[in-house]
């Protein structure tokens, strides 16, 4: 299709076409330098489609997706106060006696808990929780930190691929597509576990005779007291209540239609109530004005502005575009497709953060509605979630949670090199892959 005829077919001018293209480029391509803050390219680069006439203001709103913001927002809060029981540092010390101190299966063990809590949180929080777990307990062992960084990278990638909360792609993917949260249980989780599982072998036998300390470090670790981590009991027991019923929220959620952005934000709004219904009107100020504030509001920023730019795009019909290009590079042949999305998801991923692409990627799988059929287009939405979660792991910068854990072990004064991690975590991304292209295989074709 020409650019003559999109544009005629979209009611938009040569020029707004090639703004947005231009526009899309260059917020893309301005996140990758990481030379400014992405939130604010992100937002620029909406801005820009507005006052360039690509959109006007009320197509700018209808192109965010507020499930995916207010799903965010609304975990965001409940896990900010949640970690104010100290709860994350209970299960990282307990995590670390259980396993006697033991450099490996303390590895092991840390790998573990962060795919779960990346699992049930998401991603991005869980590694600004464990991080610094992980920095005190490898000081205290006397051992290198970044085999434990690395493995945590790459089980919140694996972890957070296994439901819909887990990873910002799950969430863009199950928003856009009306997936549950029993979808992605259905779907994601078993792989995701026989990934994780399989990802560990290669990981202790690399490691297992660099990591050794010595007995008097492993006596240090046992003398911690896990029961000191929780500051405030009563505030655990309100937090763990609230997340039971948000986890049943969204299990249930599905079937009385309540999106999964309602539950998590009326469960943040609940959890606030139970921690400031009885303090004073001054200190319950305070304290709900410090709990929104430590959101994230940059990542929320960054979506909102992002949404709007890959809205542009397709608008103009550059989407469709691409979606048909992609069709006939696989002459329309539905397993070609498949395979196609989940191997070009996971490489672009570890290319570029997997969540510009995943915004990309959206709309391109909803405009092969025409070739493909509603179950079809369902297996290309978990090829594209596998791709893109797994393909996090192929680089520092393909997922956000890699890049927290890298800024905490170069402030700590443990820099990540980029080209080290990349040797190492490149080839098991792949490995990751060929196993979720043989579920693939096995499961839908």
């Amino acid at each position: 299709m020409s650019v003559e005829s999109v544009a005629s077919h979209a009611n938009v001018t040569n020029f707004q076409y090639w703004a947005a293209i231009v526009l899309f480029l260059a917020t893309y391509g301005v996140v990758l330098t990481e030379r400014i803050n992405r939130a604010i390219v992100a937002v620029l680069g909406a801005g820009l489609m507005v006052l360039l006439g690509v959109l006007n203001q009320e197509m700018a709103v209808k192109g965010i997706d507020f499930n995916t913001i207010g799903l965010l927002l609304g975990m965001m809060i409940i896990v900010v106060i949640t970690k104010e029981s100290g709860v994350f540092q209970y299960v990282a010390i307990k995590s670390a006696k259980i396993v006697k101190a033991n450099p490996l299966g303390v590895l092991a063990i840390f790998s573990v808990v962060t795919a779960v809590f990346s699992a049930l949180l998401d991603n991005v929080t869980t590694v600004l929780l464990i991080t610094p777990v992980i920095l005190l307990i490898t000081r205290e062992l006397g051992v290198k930190p970044y085999p434990y960084l690395f493995s945590s990278i790459l089980s919140s990638n694996i972890g957070g691929s296994a439901t819909l909360i887990g990873d910002p792609p799950n969430i863009m993917i199950g928003s856009a597509a009306g997936l549950s949260f029993n979808d992605f249980v259905m779907n994601m989780t078993p792989i995701s576990i026989v990934i994780m599982i399989i990802t560990m072998v290669p990981l202790m036998l690399i490691w297992r005779k660099d990591l050794v300390a010595s007995e008097h470090n492993k006596a240090r670790i046992m003398k911690l007291n896990e029961k000191e981590a929780i500051k405030d009991p009563t505030l655990l027991k309100k937090a763990l209540f609230t997340l039971l019923l948000v986890i049943l929220g969204f299990t249930v959620g599905h079937s009385y239609h309540l999106q999964p952005a309602t539950v998590a934000m009326v469960g943040a709004a609940f959890l606030l109530l139970l921690e400031n219904f009885h303090l004073h009107h001054e200190k319950q100020e305070h304290k709900v004005h410090a709990s929104i504030a430590e959101a994230e509001w940059v990542t929320l920023f960054f979506f909102g502005g992002l949404f709007v730019v890959v809205y542009g795009l397709e608008h103009v019909g550059v989407i469709n575009q691409m979606a048909n290009l992609m069709v006939k590079m696989t002459g329309g042949d539905f397993e070609s497709t498949v395979f196609v999305t989940l191997w070009g998801a996971a490489i672009i991923s570890a290319l570029v953060d997997n969540i510009p692409f995943v915004a990309t990627m959206i709309p391109m799988i909803e405009n092969m509605s025409n070739t493909f059929n509603a179950e079809q287009i369902g297996i290309l939405w978990w090829a594209l979630a596998l791709g893109a979660c797994l393909g996090g792991n192929g680089s520092l910068i393909g997922a956000s949670a890699n890049l927290v854990v890298a800024g905490f072990a170069s402030r700590a004064g443990h820099t990540i090199s980029f080209l080290k991690f990349m040797k190492l975590a490149f080839p098991l991304m792949l490995m990751s892959i060929a196993i979720a292209h043989i579920y693939m295989a096995w499961r839908y074709l």
